[in-house]
């Protein structure tokens, strides 16, 4: 057994608190040993003056947008995405999303980031970025049945399940699935049940967006008298292994049939707000039990994938949605983006404690936006950057020390997803 010791700063604990602790752990094995005194590990991670936190886990979000950032701004979903997503999505080569996904995971890596769920296309390109940089991820392919024959949507949901089940527990297990169909409103009602169906058969989760904007809602209201949950509950969508993203306009109802059915939701505050989508009942969801973590989307419509950032945003207008400022609390946010996260899309992490997965981000709290820190699960939330990771580790390997990503080449990463992005507009 070859050790980690993470030594000299203090710890964040699952209750919240902080102590002055080093953190142990068995590189092989992946695991933590022990929070605390420790023996002296056969490696050692500076932590001084700095905060150990568990890893940041991004629960919902389309890495190889990272090639889209900035290309499409200022418009509402629908048009945003039948304008400019869809027609450059059409464009993408494999190689491109492979250069996306290695630039949206340096730039997770580079901001305490240790696990990730993914919807996109492509996915074997994915899943290999995701092994080659250490990276914990729960990915799938997007289904789209939109525009497509009755053969060609089949075959769109064939394709999520068979890569759902090729792809499932790869990466020494840091790889897992999902299918995905994409939206209630994308995915014809056979192809929905097709996907649920298959999900089950292979025992994996089913991720889709739900609720994310009133142009969803309203047209399955005007055709089937319900609401989209109550839609969704009625096909089998709705079960505790499921999540979806963003819920932005679930009524009380909603609430209720998540919190009865242990669905988990992906708060997504950054790209609601930039595209106007409106403000998730978060404490809402949060007072009825059910499951909430925190996901960047993608960043063509965020336009970083810095989930400090997203905890930020996710505090503030949860005040604003629920008009109080004791809404969705600092420790609440927190949470969301660690431990919530991780319950949401099914994967053992963010928590640090003896025998827990060892993904971890190294907080360097000697700055001057950190000063003085009273409370520091507050600076968490409201102050920390992305830029104030020291180290990275997932899975008791070290993926960042001392800002310097070490299993994948940052510069060649950014210099091919240029030259990839660039290519990929002249062709649109």
């Amino acid at each position: 057994m070859t050790t980690l010791q993470i030594t000299g700063g203090q710890v964040l604990l699952p209750d919240m608190t902080v102590e002055s602790a080093d953190v142990l752990v068995d590189r092989e094995a992946g695991e933590i040993l022990a929070v605390g005194e420790t023996e002296r590990g056969d490696e050692r991670l500076d932590a001084e003056g700095s905060l150990v936190i568990p890893g940041l886990v991004n629960a919902h979000g389309h890495a190889a947008m990272t090639l889209l950032r900035g290309y499409a701004d200022d418009k509402p979903l629908d048009a945003w995405l039948q304008e400019d997503i869809w027609p450059a999505e059409a464009e993408l080569t494999p190689e491109d999303v492979r250069a996306g996904a290695e630039l949206g995971i340096v730039e997770m890596i580079k901001s305490g980031t240790t696990a990730f769920a993914d919807m996109y296309f492509e996915v074997d390109e994915i899943a290999a970025a995701v092994r080659e940089s250490g990276m914990r991820a729960r990915i799938g392919h997007g289904i789209v049945t939109v525009g497509k024959d009755d053969e060609e949507a089949r075959e769109d949901v064939e394709e999520s399940i068979a890569i759902a089940r090729e792809f499932d527990g790869t990466g020494d297990g840091r790889v897992s699935t999902a299918v995905m169909p994409h939206s209630l409103t994308t995915v014809s009602e056979e192809c929905l049940s097709m996907a649920v169906k298959g999900a089950r058969e292979i025992g994996v989760p089913v991720h889709i967006h739900i609720n994310e904007t009133r142009d969803e809602v309203e047209p399955i209201v005007e055709e089937r008298g319900i609401r989209p949950l109550e839609y969704a509950d009625e096909l089998g969508l709705l079960d505790e292994k499921n999540f979806l993203a963003h819920g932005v306009h679930t009524d009380e109802r909603g609430i209720e049939l998540l919190a009865e059915t242990g669905m988990g939701v992906v708060h997504c505050p950054a790209s609601n707000m930039k595209l106007a989508s409106g403000m998730a009942p978060v404490q809402a969801m949060l007072d009825a039990g059910v499951s909430v973590g925190v996901g960047t989307d993608g960043a063509a419509s965020n336009n970083d994938l810095d989930l400090f950032d997203e905890m930020r945003d996710a505090a503030m207008i949860g005040k604003l949605a629920a008009d109080s400022a004791a809404a969705v609390p600092a420790e609440e946010v927190v949470r969301m983006a660690t431990a919530g996260s991780a319950e949401a899309i099914g994967i053992d992490s963010g928590r640090i404690e003896a025998g827990a997965n060892a993904d971890l981000a190294v907080i360097d709290f000697g700055k001057p936006h950190l000063t003085p820190a009273h409370d520091p699960v507050s600076h968490l939330a409201y102050a920390v950057r992305g830029s104030d990771v020291r180290h990275t580790v997932c899975g008791g390997e070290v993926l960042m020390c001392d800002r310097e990503v070490l299993t994948l080449d940052e510069k060649e990463v950014r210099e091919t997803a240029e030259k990839r992005a660039t290519e990929l507009i002249e062709r649109v």
